[in-house]
């Protein structure tokens, strides 16, 4: 049996999604919590918490872009047409949130405010077209032939808009968690007290979309509640219940710091994981499969040798970059 190409190629632009959700997803939280934190002080320290890792977080976005540009440009390119406004709306707020990430630090504290709210505004905006995105690839798109032929305002729909206040809730959640693990005193504190608000809002969007997509798309309920489907995915619920519950409960514990942060990656990866099972094989829904979006074997494989090299590279280094900062954040001193 021969090597799949195709499937190599999903499966590497997958795991480049996946590692941007959980690397900038918390990242974009330090900018959601702004709204919710005052104190300059404490603003600096949430900064500095991933002052040494946010810049490099953002290249899983660029890798899982060039991948679906090379390795299935019917994909990208449907995509593209289909959501110009919300991608770049969200390249309008990470460009917005990484010049006001340098520039905060070296402004004068009459202008500092200027850029605390553009790097809490980049983050909003960033955050929430990204899950405007999320809904729009859900929701499927109008293709005939090998063209996009619906309409430029068709990502505008009600739950479209909603998932993109999910994924809202979802990095404010990262982000209190990673908070609770990198900082210390009365922040800490109330990080742990924000994050069971926050909690409980994931769990109603959860519970939303859980209902909404089965009713709304018939191949989302085909996949989950035949069987034995329906038994072969019934732990993805399960476990979200489970690690809710654990979240909940070491909130209260102040001796727990970084298992809340590692058990919220846990949620994300359940809820991305419950977006592959609704969507496969399907990387245009609701018809058009991998395969028939795939680019030429011969063009997979040329990108493929070079990606083979450069992703354990990308992994050694943002795996060091995150060992040497393992740290606290104390002050505006950075690490101890």
């Amino acid at each position: 049996m021969g090597v799949d190409i195709s499937v190599i190629w999903f499966a590497i632009i997958v795991f480049a999604t996946l590692m941007y959700i959980i690397m900038d997803g918390f990242d974009l939280g330090i900018g959601l919590l702004f709204n919710f934190v005052g104190d300059a002080k404490e603003r600096d320290v949430m900064v500095n918490s991933v002052a040494p890792v946010w810049d490099g977080n953002e290249t899983w976005l660029v890798l899982g872009g060039a991948g679906l540009f090379g390795a299935f440009p019917l994909a990208y390119a449907v995509i593209i047409d289909a959501l110009t406004i919300p991608l770049t709306a969200m390249l309008i707020g990470l460009i917005f949130r990484g010049v006001a990430f340098e520039f905060r630090f070296k402004a004068t504290p009459s202008h500092r405010k200027f850029w605390d709210y553009s790097f809490a505004g980049g983050s909003l905006l960033a955050t929430f077209s990204q899950g405007v995105v999320v809904g729009a690839v859900i929701n499927g798109f109008d293709v005939e032939g090998r063209r996009f032929v619906g309409s430029a305002l068709d990502w505008l729909t009600p739950f479209n808009l909603f998932c993109g206040i999910g994924l809202v809730v979802a990095y404010t959640l990262l982000g209190t968690t990673w908070l609770i693990m990198k900082s210390e005193g009365a922040l800490q504190q109330r990080m742990r007290e924000l994050t069971r608000h926050v909690l409980l809002a994931l769990m109603v969007v959860i519970a939303v979309v859980s209902v909404w997509t089965p009713l709304g798309w018939q191949y989302v309920a085909d996949r989950w509640f035949t069987l034995p489907n329906f038994f072969w995915f019934l732990p993805v619920p399960l476990l979200v219940g489970i690690f809710s519950v654990l979240i909940w409960r070491l909130t209260r514990n102040p001796d727990s710091h970084a298992r809340p942060f590692l058990l919220t990656l846990g949620l994300i990866f359940l809820g991305f994981s419950g977006l592959g099972i609704s969507l496969w094989p399907n990387i245009i829904p609701p018809r058009i499969t991998l395969w028939e979006a795939a680019a030429p074997p011969a063009s997979q494989l040329f990108m493929l040798v070079g990606t083979l090299l450069i992703i354990p590279v990308i992994l050694v280094y943002t795996a060091w970059s995150y060992y040497v900062f393992r740290g606290k954040v104390s002050d505006t001193e950075g690490y101890h």
